[in-house]
């Protein structure tokens, strides 16, 4: 499973790296996947990563896979 942040919609509210604070972090102003958007994130995250994306008032995270 991927978590890929759209830059240009993230509001950088930090929702996502309060939820799962294991794969979001906030870089500046946008929130950033530690693992990468090319990077599979581990199994043992993969439950508060979608609740993360779900969570995000503008959408910005799309799962993928």
């Amino acid at each position: 499973m991927r978590a890929i942040i759209d830059e240009e919609e993230c509001i950088g509210c930090g929702r996502c790296t309060e939820i799962c604070p294991e794969v979001f972090e906030l870089e500046g102003e946008i929130a950033v996947n530690k693992f990468g958007k090319e990077n599979d994130i581990p199994s043992q995250f993969e439950q508060t990563c979608e609740e993360a994306a779900g969570e995000c008032p503008v959408d910005a995270i799309t799962i993928e896979g």
